[in-house]
């Protein structure tokens, strides 16, 4: 039986889950979608593109961002951590939309315009670890970050 080759290439992965989700639906569902709605189009989808990010999937209250850059991706996370936070500083805390996010850089492997493997699958436990409101990375890319990536004290970032 032949092999068949895959195409695999190394990309930084972005993990988003957003934080209570089922809760903020059992709430008020209308409220709660329209809010994601306006956050995705008026912050998230510019910070991305900002950062040379591709949507590569959304998943209801999550989503996985590829970037051709560590840099690109954690700077991302910073700026739609931040601009999350200044989106809703005028809604009630218990109905806000707070992100988890999970940053890794691995090998995935591309099929269809979607990516699979370790890459995404560590992307994904990391967010799992990640503080509302901040993003948690492997310690192994962390400690290689310019300097310039100094992270704004309300936003931490997990070293794991």
């Amino acid at each position: 039986m032949p092999t068949v080759r895959v195409e695999r290439r190394l990309a930084a992965i972005m993990a988003t889950d957003i934080v209570a989700y089922s809760r903020l639906i059992e709430t008020d569902e209308a409220r709660t979608l329209d809010a994601i709605r306006a956050l995705r189009s008026q912050v998230i989808d510019p910070l991305i593109a900002d950062h040379r990010g591709r949507v590569v999937k959304l998943m209801g209250d999550g989503a996985i961002i590829e970037f051709g850059s560590v840099v690109d991706a954690v700077a991302c996370a910073v700026a739609v951590q931040e601009g999350d936070a200044v989106h809703q500083r005028e809604v009630p805390p218990e109905s806000r939309i707070v992100f988890r996010i999970g940053i890794n850089v691995g090998d995935v492997v591309v099929e269809d315009g979607d990516l699979l493997g370790d890459g995404v699958n560590v992307a994904a436990r990391l967010e799992t670890l990640a503080e509302p409101g901040a993003f948690a990375s492997p310690m192994l890319f962390r400690n290689s970050w310019p300097a310039r990536l100094t992270l704004p004290s309300r936003i931490s970032a997990s070293a794991r």
